[in-house]
């Protein structure tokens, strides 16, 4: 059941943007209330649009993929 529900959570994204939200979920970078459990999967749809938006900001800017992963602290 709970595949379902992060395949529809990722349905309509770029695979390296799901790529780079999952990194941050396994390095523990991710926003989570509890990091003994799996994300659910609204965290993960979330963690996908911020990685999305991540990625066109540094693109406006002109920041070559890969520079960074993880948002301005």
């Amino acid at each position: 059941m709970q595949l379902r529900g992060y395949l529809a959570a990722v349905q309509d994204a770029e695979l390296q943007d799901v790529e780079a939200a999952i990194r941050r979920f396994i390095r523990g970078e991710a926003k989570m209330a509890n990091a003994q459990f799996c994300p659910s999967s609204a965290q993960l749809s979330i963690e996908v649009r911020e990685r999305r938006l991540m990625r066109e900001l540094r693109a406006k800017r002109g920041v070559l993929p890969g520079a960074s992963s993880s948002p301005p602290q």
